[in-house]
């Protein structure tokens, strides 16, 4: 396998691209073009989280996909941990709306750059997220082909177009978070909630005009790419509506989608075996299942174009 680390700016250390890339020699190069994931970890905007890094990428690469790993920009700028909530946040400039997901689409280049030296299918590239990176993966979703970011990063939709969505535990619209924190107050939450606002939008407090545009679920197109959601209907944190109004929104504008909700299970269970765990709480052998779902849902997009039989067979079968 071929790890590398690429800084998308030069002048910083924090936004990463870490590649899985499948070192393919002698046989197995026969294969061709393999499809790709992109990856987002979550982390609320604060950090990208470890746990939902490496165990991710390991995991499509052992279905046959190169993988990639993208620390976009957080609050944190890399130091993978949580300011004092009980205190106001400064603003920070570089972790705000849009370019998280603007790096996504900058992710997309970089692959395209090294498509033939890593044998990328870049019509195969699907964007993972899990919780805040899901959200940034559903808004990648639903402005790829805007202006916002093609603009920005010079290039044209085609470029950056992504193959499928994959949603794990996501965050899908900010209004609704900020309605049901009013019927249902949660300090923890609510603190949370705030922090991750100032991070992400520059105000604890944003207006309605800047949630709806950070609301993936109120702006699903057609052009929105097939997706695959997951979550547990115990998720206290992210709560499971959010995954609900994704799906409702995706049917209203006839975009495939496959979901699966887990009765059990809390937030952040990456893939919810001692692999990723960083306690046994964040072990559940049923929520593991989504791993095995996911990859029955890629194959019908992404499985490797390969003959019927082998070489080896076809000789044997003329003898």
């Amino acid at each position: 396998m071929l790890t590398e680390t690429i800084k998308l700016y030069e002048d910083r250390e924090d936004v990463t691209l870490t590649t899985y890339v499948i070192a393919e020699k002698g046989e197995l190069r026969g294969q061709g073009k393999r499809p790709a994931v992109l990856i987002c970890p979550g982390g609320a905007y604060m950090s990208c989280s470890d746990r939902e890094a490496e165990p991710i990428a390991l995991k499509f690469a052992a279905m046959g996909y190169h993988a990639f790993v993208l620390r976009y920009s957080v609050y944190g700028e890399g130091d993978n941990s949580f300011p004092d909530l009980s205190k106001p946040l400064e603003v920070k400039e570089n972790c705000q709306f849009p370019n998280p997901m603007c790096e996504i689409g900058k992710s997309m280049l970089i692959i395209r750059e090294h498509a033939e030296e890593w044998s990328v299918d870049m019509n195969r590239v699907a964007v993972c997220g899990f919780s805040a990176g899901a959200h940034n993966t559903a808004m990648y979703g639903v402005y790829w082909d805007k202006p916002i970011i093609t603009e920005r990063l010079q290039t044209t939709k085609e470029m950056i177009r992504p193959a499928a969505l994959i949603l794990g535990y996501t965050l899908s619209d900010y209004i609704y978070m900020k309605e049901a924190a009013i019927v249902s107050p949660d300090p923890m939450a609510d603190g949370l909630f705030a922090a991750s606002n100032t991070a992400f939008l520059g105000n604890a407090k944003p207006d309605e005009e800047k949630l709806l545009a950070v609301s993936p679920a109120r702006l699903v197109t057609e052009n929105t790419p097939p997706t695959f959601l997951w979550a547990t209907s115990a998720d206290e944190l992210v709560p499971v509506q959010h995954s609900l109004r994704m799906a409702h929104a995706l049917a209203d504008h006839k975009v495939p989608f496959e979901m699966h909700i887990f009765e059990e299970g809390m937030h952040g269970l990456s893939v919810a075996t001692q692999a990723s765990a960083g306690a046994k709480t964040q072990i559940n052998a049923d929520a593991a299942k989504w791993v095995d779902l996911v990859e029955a849902w890629l194959k019908k997009r992404f499985a490797l174009e390969l003959p019927e039989k082998l070489t080896f067979e076809e000789m044997l079968e003329k003898h």
